[in-house]
């Protein structure tokens, strides 16, 4: 089959990946193995590909995949042959750690991640665990479906803990009957509606692949939204998308937004966005890696407002992001690249030249 591999990090610019070919991956009785129609294209995979982070090599990149069944594992009963299924980062969870054991196994001590410890879909065919696997919502193609495998998962699961959706007593309607903490709960992993946030002004700094979907969750939620984005084209992109208001960081007025969400892996964006925040707000961290973080002024924390990173993703936030996508619905804007020109769409992501997300046809 034929696969981008990266072999050595480098700077993008000199072309890393390598057009190979491999041996089809061999299924395990618990694997799915899967042709792959598309994958995205995602910061993570540049991060890995220039070296900024470090897993496995030589590896083939990408965790946004979009496929179809070909063969499952004997011990596999939940899918079939040419069931349309979507890989997401979290490749394995151990199961067995304090963090899977508590319904937290995107902290897992002993994790796997697609296109990072084992080949992901910058190839024709990759081998998965179906445990892992997701159903892709009907109405969106392959091609527009591959951004929620990692951009809206992990996106909305940085808007759920901007908006301290992780806690169990948010996120109830007004009129509920709940009247304990494990009620609440309960109800509020049983489906990923929420109460309506009209009037709750939500900040997006950056806006790539993954603002663009949880704005438009954000605004179907009643948040009022700020997106703070150097480009032109992705300001323009996010007001058509139902932004309020749309600018450049330093430009957002200071104590004016209830929760914010940084997506650019820039550390000096933290002190702007903390500088927008009003008392007691939260600002989440959403990506994998982020340049140094300037020292702050005490000033900036006081009044009770919270700084936390997101951390991969979980299963039923893949779950969930799925069934929200189909809801809504979601729209996501792609820019396709073939296969073989992955080089030049992780260039194209790196100078912020993408619309959206970019995705690779693969088959």
């Amino acid at each position: 089959m034929r696969a981008m591999v990266l072999r050595t990090p480098r700077p993008i610019e000199e072309s890393p990946l390598e057009l190979s070919e491999l041996p089809t991956p061999e299924l395990r009785a618990d694997e799915l193995l899967v042709h792959v129609r598309t994958c995205g294209v995602c910061h993570t995979d540049l991060h890995t590909v220039e070296g900024e982070i470090t897993g496995k090599l030589p590896i083939v990149p990408g965790h946004q995949i979009v496929g179809v069944v070909e063969k499952v594992g004997r011990d596999v009963h939940e899918f079939a042959s040419d069931d349309r299924v979507g890989l997401p980062w979290l490749y394995r969870s151990c199961g067995l750690c304090e963090f899977c054991k508590s319904g937290r196994e995107n902290l897992c001590d002993r994790p796997e991640f697609t296109g990072f410890h084992v080949n992901g879909g910058y190839a024709e065919c990759v081998a998965a665990p179906a445990a892992f696997a997701v159903k892709i919502p009907d109405g969106f193609d392959d091609a527009h479906a591959a951004p929620l495998l990692c951009a809206g998962i992990v996106g909305y699961r940085a808007l759920r803990l901007a908006l301290n959706l992780d806690c169990p007593t948010r996120g109830v309607r007004a009129d509920s009957d709940l009247s304990t903490t494990k009620a609440a709960s309960e109800r509020q992993s049983a489906r990923p509606a929420v109460a309506s946030y009209h009037g709750m002004r939500l900040g997006l700094y950056g806006f790539g692949a993954s603002a663009h979907i949880v704005l438009q969750i954000a605004v179907q939620w009643g948040c009022e939204v700020f997106v703070a984005t150097r480009g032109a084209e992705h300001q323009r992109l996010a007001k058509e998308l139902g932004a309020s208001w749309a600018g450049r960081a330093e430009e957002v007025p200071a104590a004016t937004l209830h929760a914010a969400a940084i997506f650019a892996p820039a550390g000096t964006l933290v002190p702007q966005a903390l500088r927008a925040l009003r008392k007691g707000a939260t600002l989440a961290l959403a990506g994998i890696y982020m340049t140094p973080i300037p020292e702050l002024k005490y000033e900036l924390l006081y009044h009770e407002r919270m700084v936390r990173s997101v951390a991969n993703a979980t299963r039923e936030d893949a779950r969930q992001l799925m069934q929200v996508a189909g809801e809504i619905p979601l729209r996501t804007e792609v820019q396709a690249f073939q296969l073989t020109d992955a080089n030049q769409a992780l260039i194209e992501l790196k100078q912020g030249r993408i619309r959206g997300a970019a995705v690779l046809l693969v088959n």
